[in-house]
Order: structure tokens, then C-alpha cells, then sequence
């Protein structure tokens, strides 16, 4: 599982719900969520935080924690 899948599932949140509110189809999600060659692009991650109403940065941060220069 992803770091989006683990901060999405630590949340309880519904996959399906976030892809009829963002428009993000639900394999992408799943891709997304599950595979780690999965790139998220910044829309999406913009969009995944609004549905889920986070602040985009926090969800940022908390996602890519462990990148370091």
C-alpha cells in the first residue's frame, strides 16, 4: 500500500466517495493506493484533499514525510 492509501485508510475514508466528488476514476484511485510506481500528480492530490476536506499542504507533508534531499 501506498503512503496515500495508508493516510486514506488511517482517515477511514471512502474511495468511492472521493472519486464521484474529485472525478478521479476509481482504478486510478486504486492505483493510487496500492501500487508505489504510481506517480499522484498535484491536481490530484489537490483534489483528493478537498473532498476529503484536509489542507492540501498538510496531506502533502504528511504523504512525503520521509523524502529527504
Amino acid at each position: 500500500m501506498t503512503e496515500l492509501g495508508e493516510y486514506l485508510a488511517k482517515r477511514s475514508i471512502n474511495k468511492s466517495e472521493v472519486s464521484r466528488k474529485t472525478g478521479i476514476s476509481k482504478p486510478r484511485l486504486s492505483e493510487l493506493t496500492l501500487k508505489e510506481s504510481a506517480h499522484l500528480r498535484a491536481k490530484e492530490l489537490y483534489l483528493i484533499s478537498l473532498a476529503i476536506g484536509a489542507d492540501p499542504c498538510d496531506v502533502l507533508k504528511e504523504i512525503y514525510a520521509g523524502l529527504e534531499l
